[in-house]
């Protein structure tokens, strides 16, 4: 049986205006939901989490069998090589933005960090997340994407 839920394309074109790495970040800081990837088995791996941005870095929560646990704990420094990636698109209109940031992601090890964190950023899930991990960004990419006639 097919499905088709994709919702009609309004009208009219569309161009993408490439954003500098703080618009990208604020637009980032601005909700709370992203993806991060990484690798696992040599292939891309991709998990939707909840995040927070503290001092231009993302943190979010993780849990002791998680693969991204995992990776962060073995890599050591500087920390493991993923891609972090937010958006706010409009499902109607496709209008919004999106922001890409590549960067390295380790564990947070510093307990008051850890508490800090644990309070700043609830789980979406009803399991103990006792981890977290930062991101540093070393890459921000964003683009907005707005009608032509704007």
């Amino acid at each position: 049986m097919a499905c088709d839920n994709a919702l009609p394309i309004t009208p009219g074109a569309r161009r993408s205006i490439e954003l500098d790495s703080a618009e990208a970040l604020r637009l980032l800081g601005s909700v709370s939901f992203g993806r991060i990837v990484f690798t696992q088995h040599a292939l891309p791996t991709v998990r939707p989490v909840n995040h927070v941005l503290d001092e231009g870095d993302i943190v979010i929560r993780t849990h002791e069998g998680a693969a991204l646990t995992s990776r962060a704990r073995q890599a050591g420094a500087p920390g493991v090589v993923v891609a972090y990636e937010a958006d706010a698109i409009d499902p109607g209109t496709h209008i919004g933005w999106s922001v890409v940031v590549t960067g390295y992601a380790h564990l947070v090890t510093d307990a008051r960090d850890l508490a800090r964190y644990q309070d700043m950023l609830q789980p979406w899930v009803g399991r103990a997340m006792d981890y977290a991990v930062r991101i540093r960004p070393d890459l921000v990419t964003g683009i907005r994407l707005i009608p032509v006639e704007a």
